[in-house]
C-alpha cells in the first residue's frame, strides 16, 4: 500500500495540478481511492497532485490536497487522421522549424552566395551518396587515418581550404605546426639523438638535445648529422616524419584503447619538447605555425601552453616571462609582415597533473603574466587526461582567490563517463569560463547545456582529435551533431593537428560539415562557424570590429573568386 507524509501536502483548494505519479482503484473501506505502486490510470479517474509517492497521510488530508479528473473529461486527440495534403504541409512545418533552429540559420545570404551554396551543396550530397548503397565508403563513418588520402583529394575539402574560416581557438604551443617544421629544426647544428627510431609499436622513442658538447648520461648520444650523413636525409626526414604522428593505416588496432593512445599522445610531446625548446627552434617554430595557418586561410590564433624551459646553447634557461616576450615578438614581426591577419592571444594551459604547491605557482606566474602582457594573455586553463588527472574539485577554491581579471578557458567534458571526470564541466561553469575546451559529455547533463545557452558559453569542439583521442568512432554520432541542429554557441577547431597529419583548420571543418552537421546543412553553417570564431574569441569589441571587418572583406572575395571556377549551371 501506498503511504504518504503528511508535511509533503499542502491544504489547497481542489484544482487541476501536476499528474500524480501513482495510480488508484477503489477500496471497500469507505476510502474512495487506495494507492498502488504502478503508474497508470484508475478506474474511476487519474489523480493530479503536487506531492510524491512517500510514505502514510490521513486519507482525510489527502483527500483535500488532490483533484479527481474523470477519465471521460480527459482531452485526446481527434480519431480522424490528417488528409494527405495536409500532412504534407505539417511535415514542411515541421521540417522548418528544425531547420531555424540549427547553426547558421540566421544568416541570409546574397545572391551571388546562394549560386554558390547550391554548388557546395551538389558536392557535399555527391560525398554522402557514397555512404548510402555502402557505408563503408562513408567518410564520417570511418577513422580520419583511413579516409585521409581520399578527402585530401575531394573538391569540397579542396574549396573549405580557401574559405576563410577565421580563427582557431583550441591548439596547443607545439602540435599547431606540421611535422615538416619538426623536419626543419633537425637541420639545425649541435642537434643530438640518443637511441634508434623505434622499429614497433611499443618501442621507446629515441631522447634528443641540443649542445656544443656530446651529453653526459645514459645512453650513446650521436650528432644528428652523422646519422643523417649515414642513412641519407630522405630516410631520416621520413622517419622523422612517421616518429611525429599518431598516423598508422591500422588505427583501430594500434591503439587498443583511450589510456593507450593518450599514453603515446603525451610521449610524442615528451621526445619533441627538448628539440622544439631550443631557442632557435622555439622562435622558428611558433612563426612557421602562423605561416601554415595563414596558408589555410586561418586569420587568428589563441593557442594554449605550458611555456615549457627554453635554452640555448650557452645552457640558459629563459623565464616564462622572457618566454611569453617571444612570442608577442614573432606575432607582431608576422602581423606587420602579414596585416591580414587578425591576431594572436595565447591561454596559459599547465598540466592538471601537478600537486597543490606546483598548482598556485601556476596561480602566482598567470597572474604576473597577465599583468605584464595584458593585451597578449587571454586566461587561464589546465590540460591533460580528464579520466586520469585530478579533478577540477581539487582546485576550486583557490581558483575562486584568482584575479576576475584573468577569463578562464577550461578543458572540460572532454570524456565518455558519466558521472566521473564529466563533471568538470559543471565547475568549469560555476568557474565562470568563457568557452569549454571540447565539452564532449555536456550532452550528458541537462543544466549544463541550458546554463551553456543562458550564459553564452563557446564550446569548442575538435572533432578529429576526439575521434583519435578514442571518444567517438562514426563522427555522425559526435556530440556536435546536436550542438549544430539546436544553435549551440560554438567553434571548430583542431587540437594537436600535427599529431593526426592535419591541417590547421580545414580537416576539422570538412568532417564537421560532412560528418557532425546534417545532410542539410549549408554554407550558412560553414560561414556561422567562421564568424563564432570571431565574436567568441577573447579580443575586445574593438578588435572585433576591426577582425569582422576584415574578415568580411576576404569571404566576400573568396566568394567572387569560387564564383570563377564553379560550372554555369549553379
Amino acid at each position: 500500500m501506498l503511504s504518504l507524509r503528511a508535511s509533503t501536502v499542502r491544504r489547497v483548494q481542489p484544482v487541476q495540478l501536476s499528474y500524480f505519479s501513482c495510480a488508484f482503484s477503489p477500496s471497500d473501506e469507505g476510502w474512495p481511492w487506495s494507492a498502488r505502486s504502478t503508474v497508470g490510470w484508475g478506474q474511476s479517474g487519474r489523480v493530479r497532485s503536487t506531492v510524491k509517492c512517500l510514505p502514510t497521510v490521513a486519507r482525510s488530508r489527502f483527500a483535500r490536497a488532490v483533484t479527481v479528473v474523470p477519465t471521460t473529461a480527459r482531452t485526446t486527440m481527434s480519431s480522424a487522421r490528417s488528409t494527405y495534403d495536409d500532412f504534407v504541409r505539417q511535415r514542411a512545418e515541421f521540417l522548418a522549424r528544425e531547420q531555424d533552429r540549427g547553426l547558421g540559420s540566421d544568416l541570409r545570404l546574397s545572391a551571388d552566395e546562394q549560386r554558390l551554396n547550391r554548388y557546395v551543396m551538389h558536392l557535399k550530397q555527391q560525398e554522402l551518396a557514397k555512404g548510402v548503397e555502402n557505408p563503408y565508403e562513408l567518410v564520417s563513418a570511418r577513422h580520419f587515418f583511413e579516409m585521409l588520402d581520399r578527402i585530401n583529394d575531394s573538391p569540397l575539402f579542396k574549396l573549405i581550404q580557401r574559405l576563410p574560416k577565421g580563427g582557431v581557438l583550441h591548439a596547443h604551443d607545439t602540435a599547431i605546426g606540421s611535422t615538416e617544421l619538426i623536419v626543419k629544426a633537425t637541420y639545425h647544428e649541435h642537434l643530438w639523438q640518443c637511441g634508434d627510431f623505434p622499429r614497433a609499436d611499443g618501442d621507446p622513442l629515441p631522447s634528443y638535445r641540443f649542445a656544443r658538447a656530446k651529453p653526459t648520461g645514459e645512453g650513446e648520444w650521436r650528432l644528428v648529422a652523422d646519422i643523417r650523413a649515414a642513412q641519407g636525409n630522405e630516410a631520416y626526414d621520413g622517419a622523422i616524419r612517421k616518429m611525429f604522428t599518431l598516423y598508422t593505416r591500422d588505427p583501430l588496432n594500434a591503439h587498443r584503447d583511450i589510456n593507450d593512445v593518450w599514453r603515446k599522445f603525451m610521449a610524442l610531446f615528451i621526445c619533441f619538447e627538448p628539440m622544439v625548446t631550443y631557442k632557435p627552434v622555439w622562435e622558428e617554430y611558433f612563426y612557421g605555425c602562423l605561416e601554415e595557418l595563414l596558408a589555410d586561410n586561418v586569420t587568428y590564433l589563441e593557442f594554449r601552453g605550458l611555456l615549457p624551459p627554453v635554452y640555448d646553447l650557452d645552457n640558459r634557461k629563459y623565464t616564462p616571462e622572457e618566454i611569453v616576450q617571444m612570442y608577442v615578438d614573432a606575432s607582431e614581426r608576422f602581423l606587420r609582415a602579414h596585416p591580414q591577419f587578425l591576431g594572436v592571444k595565447f591561454i596559459y594551459a599547465p598540466l592538471r597533473f601537478c600537486d597543490d604547491s606546483t598548482f598556485d605557482g601556476y596561480l602566482t606566474l598567470v597572474q604576473k603574466l597577465h599583468e605584464r602582457f595584458p593585451r597578449f594573455i587571454a586566461g587561464f586553463d589546465l590540460v591533460g587526461q580528464e579520466d586520469l588527472g585530478r579533478p577540477h574539485t581539487d582546485f576550486n577554491e583557490r581558483l575562486l582567490r584568482l584575479s576576475p581579471d584573468i577569463n578562464f578557458f577550461f578543458h572540460a567534458g572532454e570524456t565518455n563517463w558519466s558521472g566521473r571526470a564529466d563533471e568538470n564541466l559543471i565547475d568549469a561553469i560555476l568557474l565562470g569560463t568563457k568557452r569549454i575546451g571540447h565539452g564532449f559529455a555536456a550532452l550528458k547533463h541537462p543544466v549544463v547545456l541550458e546554463e551553456i545557452k543562458k550564459r553564452g558559453i563557446c564550446i569548442e569542439l575538435n572533432p578529429i582529435s576526439n575521434q583519435v583521442l578514442k571518444l567517438v568512432q562514426d563522427f555522425r554520432n559526435h556530440p556536435g551533431a546536436f550542438y549544430f541542429s539546436d544553435d549551440y554557441p560554438v567553434v571548430v577547431s583542431s587540437d594537436d593537428p600535427s599529431f593526426w597529419c592535419a591541417s590547421p583548420l580545414s580537416h576539422d571543418f570538412y568532417v564537421a560539415f560532412v560528418g557532425l552537421a546534417s545532410a542539410r546543412a549549408d554554407l550558412r553553417l560553414l560561414k556561422k562557424l567562421a564568424l563564432n570564431s570571431i565574436e567568441y574569441s577573447a579580443m575586445g569589441g574593438v578588435e572585433k570590429a576591426s577582425a569582422r571587418q576584415k574578415w568580411t572583406a576576404a569571404w566576400d572575395a573568396f566568394v567572387q573568386e569560387a564564383l570563377q571556377t564553379i560550372p554555369d549551371n549553379y
